[in-house]
């Protein structure tokens, strides 16, 4: 495994030096210079051929200089084409393009569809560089089945769903709650499906980033890879806060900055132990959140049907009295924020696949695994917390913030049951969580920079990677960042929570449509080359048509959370808002929308890029299968065959 993924570095090492080469070669006087070459008349020759050089134009300007006309199309700027080991009619550059795992284009392209992304620009984006990059990252594969489960299974299990849900509760009410959590929880299935079928094909660096790069456009790519970047690196001085609001459960009026020192210590520490360390905390972390969650819906059965000091048996009665639906439509549609929120996380599986040691093997298992997940974690435990808390409970409504642990309804629940030990138990698994979270985020963050860094997307000091599989400078960005944590002093920290938040909902919705939207394009690109789904070693449940109903989904969920943002729910009676609130408003619960928006035109304006044509689309770039496909597929069949039925029918679900 470790030769035959060295020969494949070697090899897309080479390819990409080539075309760096290349490139610069042509930059180079097409003929040597004589010394008659010289004088005023000389050097105005030259100002005017590098002025040419600049020129919009391609290969329509007929007017630039032969320098700049001798070159090859991909070298000029204003072009958005493929390095000569790809495009090249020189068929030994174009072999061992193919040998390096370049292959195989149905048609290699003609010249004419070389001038991809060509828009008569001034810059260059060199797509199929980027692509190269991200499938010959140098990240440590070390990540086994275990821990990529146990990252599928708990890793973004935190303040979403222990605290947040409170709030949840408390707008929308337990019917609301319910019908939302579902909602998003099938659109999030759709998603995950898509993004295990993609992810276990092409076991990139970035994963979705890298993904909308090279199948929906370039400039879109550079907006998701950048909104799911500022995503983590906004959750971790986020969820440290939230940590250090916690402790107050036990200790209130200590100076926070301590314990912000302390957990971003240990959440730099974690990280910079490699992937291994990260994979063996979470995998801990992970087994003590699901080992609670499991024991409070255990434990809400039993005071569920026994009652509480003060009442005897509950059942559903809060569900009738206050009730089931609270504030409408409106109320379950502010719902969908808190529960896109709480969801927000799980792909990072996703991301986790370009350091799996085999992902065609254990990434199938993890991605399966999330409908139980959702199905047990979410549903069930939430359904339990509708029980036992009513809406109007006034400790959810005196939350300050949603990182406010006392507020948490899994802690109001067992409070209420009169338990004395338990509730501090709650909170330490709830701070257990939170500090998940935060490892989890400097993950998410590091590898989304160094993967945007190897597309062109961000300065190239962010994609080094040491001899141990690190991406050192993106970690140190992002623990730079986590300084913001020492905010949670300020007086005003509820303000610097909502602002670190404002970013995370529409962030995650927008990194699962577009994760669904370059499935599609995968899938339609990959019937009308003639490839069989059967060379995919996972396909997704849904099919495409799951990636649809995931599209339609996440648009949905997008247009209420903007609805709510401008129109939020208000008190009865309550003076309505001014223009400076709503506008406030729209921006706490939308920030990722301008984010993205400014950042998708940004380079659309900068590159000229354009949607990957189908005839263009690189479906071979990153695949670690690619030479013994044939002998793979024969060995899982055969050990397929040998399962018994049980193990058949248990390997469908999980």
């Amino acid at each position: 495994m470790a030769r035959d993924r060295d020969i494949e570095m070697n090899r897309l090492s080479r390819i990409c030096s080539t075309g760096d080469d290349s490139t610069s070669a042509t930059h180079r006087p097409a003929t040597p210079r004589s010394r008659a070459d010289s004088g005023p008349h000389d050097m105005r020759s030259h100002l005017n051929r590098l002025i040419d050089s600049f020129r919009r134009g391609g290969d329509a300007d007929s007017t630039t200089s032969t320098t700049t006309n001798s070159l090859p199309h991909h070298t000029r700027r204003g072009s958005s084409s493929h390095p000569p080991s790809h495009t090249s009619d020189d068929s030994p550059k174009l072999d061992k393009a193919q040998d390096a795992g370049y292959h195989a284009y149905d048609s290699i392209p003609t010249p004419s569809s070389r001038k991809l992304f060509h828009r008569g620009g001034e810059r260059h984006y060199d797509l199929r560089k980027a692509t190269a990059k991200t499938a010959s990252s140098l990240l440590a594969r070390k990540l086994k089945s275990r821990h990529l489960q146990m990252i599928a299974f708990g890793g973004s299990i935190g303040t979403g769903l222990f605290v947040a849900s409170g709030k949840a509760l408390g707008k929308g009410g337990p019917g609301s709650v319910l019908v939302a959590y579902l909602i998003v929880g099938v659109m999030l299935w759709s998603t995950m499906q898509a993004l295990g079928e993609m992810a276990v094909l092409f076991p990139v660096a970035g994963s979705f980033s890298a993904y909308s790069t090279r199948f929906l456009d370039p400039s879109w790519g550079f907006a998701m890879g950048w909104n799911y970047t500022l995503l983590w690196l906004t959750a971790l001085p986020m969820e440290i806060i939230a940590a250090s609001f916690t402790i107050e459960y036990w200790s209130p009026g200590l100076p926070k900055a301590v314990f912000v020192t302390l957990f971003l210590l240990a959440i730099v520490v974690i990280n910079l132990l490699g992937i291994r360390g990260y994979g063996e905390a979470e995998f801990a972390f992970a087994i003590v959140k699901i080992t609670a969650i499991v024991g409070f819906i255990l434990l809400g059965i039993v005071i569920n049907i026994s009652g509480t000091p003060t009442s005897g048996y509950i059942g559903g009665k809060y569900w009738e009295n206050p009730g089931a639906f609270h504030n409408g439509f409106k109320g379950l549609c502010t719902v969908f924020v808190t529960a896109a929120f709480t969801f927000a996380g799980t792909e990072l599986v996703g991301l986790a696949s370009a350091e799996a040691a085999d992902p065609r093997k254990s990434l199938p298992t993890a991605i399966k695994q999330v409908f139980w997940r959702i199905s047990i974690f979410y549903i069930v435990s939430l359904v339990i917390v509708g029980l036992l808390v009513p809406y109007d409970e006034p400790r959810l409504l005196g939350a300050a913030s949603i990182a406010d642990a006392s507020a948490s309804p899994f802690v109001i629940a067992i409070e209420s049951a009169g338990a004395t030990i338990l509730p501090s138990i709650m909170n330490g698994v709830i701070l257990i969580s939170v500090l998940s979270v935060g490892n989890s985020a400097v993950f998410g963050s590091s590898r989304s920079l160094a993967a945007l860094a190897d597309q062109g997307h961000a300065p190239r000091l962010f994609a080094y990677i040491d001899r141990r599989g690190r991406p050192l400078v993106a970690i140190g960005f992002a623990a730079g960042l986590g300084l913001l944590a020492y905010l949670a002093d300020f007086k005003d920290n509820n303000q610097v929570f909502d602002w670190l938040l404002a970013i995370s909902g529409l962030a995650a919705i927008f990194t699962w449509a577009s994760t669904c939207l370059a499935h599609i394009r995968l899938r339609g690109v990959w019937a009308k080359r003639n490839r069989s789904v059967d060379d995919f070693a996972f396909q997704a449940q849904g099919g495409v048509w799951g990636s649809w109903v995931g599209l339609a989904f996440t648009t949905f969920v997008m247009v209420a959370q903007i609805w709510v943002a401008i129109s939020p729910l208000r008190p009865e009676g309550a003076a309505p808002l001014t223009h400076g609130e709503v506008a406030q408003n729209f921006f706490v619960n939308c920030l990722a929308l301008p984010v993205v928006v400014a950042c998708y035109v940004g380079h659309k304006v900068w590159y000229r890029t354009s949607v990957v044509g189908v005839d263009e689309m690189d479906i071979d770039t990153g695949r670690r299968d690619f030479d013994r496909l044939g002998a793979i597929r024969a060995h899982e069949q055969a050990e397929r065959q040998a399962w018994p039925r049980w193990k058949r029918f248990y390997k469908l679900l999980c």
